[in-house]
């Protein structure tokens, strides 16, 4: 769905993993923004009785669903970045069904008149085409060694695993190569505030301005 064909801003928040995009947007939404989560979306779909789960199921077998019914995302994660083929099958079941569910998301919140809509997408920029969706695009930046840390840390996952996530990213450099704009979240939590205002203020006055 393009931002422009409505009055409502809406931007596409992106950054790598363990970057803080998800600390940014809650930041935004606290202070009014509405917010289209493709994460939250993906695990929906691949939940017990999710959308996704009979397409994964005939892709990969019983070995990728937990015995509650969910997609088991240890196992898949494993496959998917071992063997680049699983990776872009498994795209192709779930990148049309997270599509449909952003769209729906964008919908109800240009209905319930947000001041403007995050879209957070992790993968905006290896999926190309932000120009055409977006009015904007806001990327969560930080050094790669901070990110490798924070992950090994929240995750519990090897330097290896993380390494192999991120090899299937967009680089630090790719990421900042589209951004209209950036929040720098390398530093100390206490830089955050003032920038989240500052990017706040600057979307609800383009918004008025359309």
């Amino acid at each position: 769905m393009s931002g422009r064909a409505h009055p409502t801003l809406i931007i596409g928040l992106t950054g790598g993993i363990g970057s803080g995009k998800s600390t940014v947007a809650d930041a935004l939404v606290t202070r009014g923004a509405a917010l289209v989560d493709t994460d939250q979306i993906a695990h929906a779909l691949t939940a017990p009785g999710g959308t996704a789960i009979e397409p994964i199921r005939q892709a990969f077998g019983d070995a990728v669903i937990a015995p509650d019914g969910r997609m088991d995302r240890a196992a898949m994660r494993e496959r998917a970045f071992s063997d680049p083929q699983a990776r872009k099958l498994l795209e192709g079941i779930l990148h049309p069904l997270i599509r449909a569910g952003t769209d729906a998301g964008i919908a109800a919140a240009l209905q319930n008149a947000a001041p403007y809509v995050l879209v957070a997408i992790p993968l905006l920029v290896e999926g190309g085409g932000a120009r055409g969706r977006f009015d904007r695009v806001l990327v969560v930046d930080c050094p790669t060694e901070v990110q490798v840390e924070r992950v090994m840390r929240r995750s519990g996952l090897a330097r290896s695993q993380v390494d192999a996530i991120m090899a299937a990213q967009a680089t630090r450099e790719q990421r900042l190569a589209v951004a209209d704009d950036v929040v720098d979240n390398g530093g100390s939590p206490d830089a955050l505030p003032a920038q989240v205002e500052r990017i706040d203020a600057l979307y609800r006055r383009l918004s008025t301005q359309r």
